[in-house]
């Protein structure tokens, strides 16, 4: 597998995207996935960043797109979120990406007054759509699990049912190895995503509440989760994920410690480089 960054980690503290590939590529990330909004980008933004990315020899990998409204009570909302979506399918075709990162968020209203199947359908239904317009387009859709007590998506088991469900060809899992253990999930249930799985995230945490820390900042035990990631052959990306640096100022030294740290647990198991190429 190849060792990407979402480029968030530099955005969150006022870099442009441009600058913060040059950052990314210097450090020796191998890909990027790139957080920014489809939905009035300007073509000129466009145009830049697929310039800088390809001067640079760094791939983009993925689009994260958080659309909470894919199942929303309300059917206008979740015509809103479907349209936007393509929008960031599009954008994903222009830059050569090989898929849109998807977090379909939370259950509302604590799962009552709404059935909690409806929402779940409601969620398939447009995933599906959202699958049939990615394969015109030949773009993955990979579905983020979220380790939040009323998340759709909330643990391994959960995910294996929606993607099964969801049975669409395009639509597939992430894994997020931080995710994974507020979950109380163990490396060896990852073999339940063999098949499933395209995209990874990798970040650390305190195992108590939501971190996306550089590896070693936290408690999670890495070695365990690459090696099940390593038997499922993914042939796609371990993407850094870094939120919230405590000194804006250091962020560069941040990103850089983060990607030390994932480069030798990746060639501790062996890891990077496997699978093919991106």
């Amino acid at each position: 597998m190849k060792l990407g960054i979402i480029n968030s980690a530099f955005q969150q503290v006022g870099i442009d995207t441009v600058t913060g590939l040059k950052h990314i590529s210097r450090i020796g990330f191998d890909t990027v996935d790139i957080f920014t909004e489809a939905v009035g980008i300007a073509k000129r933004e466009v145009s830049l960043v697929a310039k800088a990315a390809e001067k640079l020899g760094l791939p983009i990998v993925s689009l994260p797109v958080v659309a909470v409204g894919l199942i929303d009570f309300n059917g206008p909302v979740r015509e809103f979120h479907l349209e936007r979506c393509r929008r960031f399918i599009d954008l994903a075709k222009a830059w050569g990406a090989k898929n849109i990162l998807l977090v379909l968020g939370e259950y509302i209203w604590q799962r009552e007054v709404i059935p909690a199947a409806a929402q779940w359908q409601w969620g398939l239904e447009t995933c599906r759509r959202l699958g049939d317009y990615a394969e015109k387009k030949k773009i993955d859709i990979a579905l983020e699990m979220e380790p939040f007590r009323l998340s759709l998506l909330n643990n391994i088991n959960e995910m294996v049912r929606f993607v099964d469900e969801c049975n669409h060809p395009r639509v597939r899992a992430n894994i997020d190895i931080s995710h994974l253990v507020l979950s109380d999930s163990s490396p060896a249930e990852v073999k339940k995503l063999r098949g499933r799985a395209i995209h990874v995230h990798l970040s650390d945490c305190d195992g108590k509440v939501h971190g996306d820390l550089p590896p070693g900042r936290g408690v999670v035990k890495f070695a365990p989760y690459l090696q099940a990631i390593k038997e499922l052959a993914i042939d796609g990306v371990v993407s850094i994920e870094l939120e919230y640096a405590p000194d804006p100022s250091k962020i560069v030294e941040w990103v850089e410690e983060a990607y030390r740290e994932t480069a030798k647990l990746m060639e501790l198991v062996g890891l990077r480089g496997e699978s093919g190429s991106v």
